[in-house]
């Protein structure tokens, strides 16, 4: 009498099946975790360096902190026109630090030199 091989090799076709496709289901919830978690914050900074603001145009995301570094001998402010940043003025060797918690784009200038413009775009 023959014996059948089902039940040997249903479980030999399972284990290669799991042996072959656990790679890409590992890959899968690899991706599917990082893209749940959020990034962690970063922190920005701008110099105000020579009566400019460097980088002029910053783009950030939401949950991320800006720090203004004053290097100019005497004070300046970082504020924006319509929401956004508004510093007090930085004094010199100071910094001030403004966390992005809206989207938007936010032009600001240094109220005490109106020609010092920058740009902070929170996506």
């Amino acid at each position: 009498m023959r014996r059948s091989c089902r039940p040997r090799c249903s479980k030999r076709r399972l284990w290669f099946l799991w042996n072959s496709a656990r790679p890409a289901v590992l890959g899968l919830a690899v991706a599917l975790y990082a893209d749940a978690v959020p990034a962690a914050p970063t922190v920005h900074t701008i110099m105000i360096d020579g009566m400019r603001f460097i980088p002029q145009t910053v783009e950030v995301k939401r949950g991320d902190t800006v720090v203004w570094r004053n290097k100019d001998p005497f004070p300046h402010t970082a504020t924006a026109t319509g929401g956004g940043p508004a510093s007090p003025p930085i004094a010199a060797g100071a910094r001030w630090t403004y966390k992005a918690t809206k989207r938007g784009s936010y032009p600001y200038l240094c109220t005490l030199h109106t020609t010092m413009t920058g740009l902070l775009v929170v996506k």
